[in-house]
């Protein structure tokens, strides 16, 4: 691999953001195999050259993107656990808006998540990161209740089973919409039974 750099003056940093985002832009409108450095530098409107100065490849390029994906789902969720009490009794408020803040992620980029998820089937780059993600957000999720005071038993099997419920059900809501399921009352129920699971009541 060739040498690249990380910027660290300010225009420099902001030419390497806007490289990531035309490639993750690009890759979710064409997908990551009809995309090409030549096509993320038009987009992105640098020189092929300067791509190569930040980045080997343009997988490196995706990956950083799909990082970035992560980040914005990740920091509103815990930003809101921050908030949680598990002893207040609108605690199921804030599983609510927790889910409602994961559905408009997923609605908002329904086409960057449908591409993600065939990459992380043909991808093990992809896949690895995406596990890595899953298990940040379980370990942030874990340390912020711990700090609010919870003590309940298995907390980071726990709250995975719950962060892998509200996934789900985001895939329903946005994705499958299968007839018949009454979503606003599979809601109520993933509410509920996480409220129970983190509380340790089941």
């Amino acid at each position: 691999m060739a040498d690249t750099r990380m910027p660290t003056q300010k225009r420099s940093i902001e030419k390497r953001n806007k490289i990531i985002e035309a490639g993750f832009k690009l890759m979710c409108e064409r997908g990551f195999h009809d995309i090409t450095t030549n096509d993320i530098a038009e987009e992105a409107h640098v020189s092929v050259g300067i791509i190569y100065q930040y980045f080997n490849d343009k997988k490196e390029i995706i990956l950083e993107g799909i990082k970035n994906y992560s980040d914005k789902i990740i920091f509103p969720i815990t930003e809101l656990i921050n908030k949680v009490d598990l002893d207040i009794k609108d605690f199921d408020k804030t599983i609510e808006k927790i889910i409602d803040t994961c559905v408009k992620a997923h609605t908002m980029s329904s086409q960057a998540h449908k591409e993600l998820t065939v990459m992380v089937l043909i991808d093990d780059d992809v896949a690895e990161l995406f596990r890595n993600h899953e298990l940040k957000m379980t370990q942030q999720i874990v340390e912020i209740l711990k700090a609010n005071g919870c003590k309940t038993k298995n907390l980071e099997e726990k709250v995975h089973m719950c962060y892998k419920l509200v996934d789900d059900l985001c895939h329903e809501i946005v994705y499958h919409k299968h007839e018949g399921i009454d979503y606003k009352i599979m809601k109520k129920e993933v509410i509920s039974v996480i409220t129970k699971i983190l509380k340790g009541t089941i």
